[in-house]
């Protein structure tokens, strides 16, 4: 009896054993690789003195200059140089604008370096040397620079500087990321607009966890030009400045990628079918955000801001805010011409478009429907403004010499029509159509598809008629406007 007890409770106190939890164990220690107390946080103060920079404006191991992202510059002190200047860049076919810049480049050339790596920079403010070639157009000002993957005092490394200066200070890269760099001189919004922008990228310590076959560095930016009202010429071209209304309203004339409207396109960045693609996006706005895509694949990874920690897979589009940023990897699946393009279609109308293709000159006319043509552009102030509405609004439906949509053809069309008649149309194309002989025939013409009132004001009624008028003065052919967006 006893001993059955005994057994009883035995079996009982191992049931018991059994069915409770483990006791917990002690966490194991893990390495943070952000832990900010092993970052270097204490550089040395910056310095600025009178000695001038000469020579090149722009110099260092680790820097690149164009879209094809130079291979990392083993160095674990990266020496840079990037003086800024004044000078006149083309954004647009025969849109020669007044630039302000980082290295006489619009962006600035792109950094290369490694979490861990020194930055040694230095920078004279150049803008009261003439560039080469152009004469000087702006007055000198003061200048700064501030990089985003920086981690120190603003008062000290991003004082402003007058022309003739020179400042130096160094920084070490505590983050991954693909980070902005910029002019923080007041008015920010102003320096930036003009060309004073460029990305630093910065791997991983350990480097990529992928491996790719190229690799591109592409930069979305917004201009704002308007003609010089001092009506100042450039090669007998109108000189565009900084127009500071439609910068305050957010109103961009020009959207483009590396600085150039449809540069990439007129210069596609290469790769073969089956390789593997990793760009380095950055929107810099300075106020627009960009919804960037490639027709024709998809985003195997996409690490935001550039740091791998931070990634999504199989993404078809990336939004990202000015100052924002993306690593992004896919792969050619066959022959062709993948259109890079801001899927915010209004940007991409105004430039922010370029290729990655397998052919060294794709042709063009497989492209129109993402608005590949460059055009020439007016140099009267309602013209431009006519011009820039029409290709947003109405290529949909109507082209300019090449023939019929869903409209009809506007060549010619100031000569086929009076002023008047273009006003009243454009004013109220519904109260037209009740008592206008011509009016209805278009419309019987045209499928019985009537133009929506687009709601339109005088003064854009003008700069519509301008445009209009300034395209039949061209010679036959010659005044295209840019194709209508996908």
């Amino acid at each position: 009896m006893t001993l059955r007890l005994i057994t009883s409770c035995t079996a009982a106190v191992f049931l018991v054993a059994a069915c409770s939890p483990p006791a917990p164990t002690a966490p194991v220690a893990t390495s943070d690789k952000y832990d900010v107390t092993k970052m270097d946080l204490k550089p040395v103060p910056a310095k600025v003195t009178s000695e001038r920079h000469t020579g090149a404006f722009a110099e260092g191991a680790s820097l690149t200059m164009d879209a094809n992202l130079k291979p990392l510059d083993p160095s674990p002190v990266k020496t840079i140089r990037l003086d800024t200047t004044h000078k006149i860049i083309e954004i647009a076919p025969g849109v020669k604008f007044s630039a302000w810049t980082f290295g006489d480049h619009v962006p600035g050339p792109t950094v290369r370096a490694r979490v861990g790596d020194k930055i040694r920079f230095s920078m004279t403010n150049r803008s009261d040397e003439p560039v080469p070639g152009v004469r000087l157009t702006s007055a000198p000002m003061m200048h700064s620079m501030d990089f985003h993957a920086a981690m120190v005092s603003p008062q000290d490394k991003y004082r402003s500087i007058a022309p003739g200066q020179t400042i130096e200070f160094e920084f070490t890269l505590n983050y991954p990321g693909v980070f902005m760099y910029h002019c923080g001189t007041p008015m920010i919004l102003e320096h930036i607009a003009s060309g004073m922008y460029g990305a630093l990228v910065v791997e991983p310590r350990e480097g990529y966890p992928t491996k790719v076959d190229r690799e591109y560095v592409v930069i979305q930016s917004e201009f704002y030009a308007k003609p010089d009202p001092g009506k100042q010429k450039v090669d007998g071209a109108p000189l565009y400045v900084l127009d500071a209304e439609r910068l305050r309203n957010s109103q961009p004339t020009h959207t483009v990628f590396n600085g150039s409207h449809n540069g990439m396109v007129r210069n596609p960045l290469a790769a073969k079918a089956g390789e593997r693609v990793r760009l380095f996006v950055l929107n810099v706005g300075p106020s627009k955000t960009s919804s960037f895509h490639v027709v024709g694949t998809i985003f195997d990874r996409v690490w935001m801001d550039g740091n791998p920690d931070n990634q999504m897979r199989g993404m078809q589009t990336v939004l990202l805010g000015s100052s924002n940023a993306a690593i992004v990897e896919f792969m050619i699946p066959e022959d062709g011409s993948y259109i890079m393009v801001d899927h915010h279609f209004a940007n991409a109308s105004q430039g922010a478009i370029g290729l990655v293709s397998t052919a060294a000159k794709p042709p063009a006319a497989e492209l129109e429907h993402h608005n590949m043509p460059a055009t020439s552009t007016p140099s009267d102030p309602d013209a431009i403004a006519g011009k820039q509405a029409f290709e947003s609004k109405c290529l949909a439906c109507h082209s300019v010499g090449q023939g019929k949509k869903l409209g009809p053809d506007l060549a010619g069309v100031s000569k086929r029509r009076s002023e008047a008649w273009l006003a009243k149309w454009l004013k109220s194309p519904e109260e037209m159509l009740k008592t206008d002989a011509d009016a209805k025939a278009m419309l019987k013409e045209y499928n019985n598809l009537p133009m929506p009132n687009q709601s339109l004001g005088d003064a854009e009624i003008k700069q519509y008629i301008k445009y209009f008028q300034w395209i039949d003065a061209q010679p036959a052919g010659t005044a295209k406007p840019a194709a209508a967006a996908h």
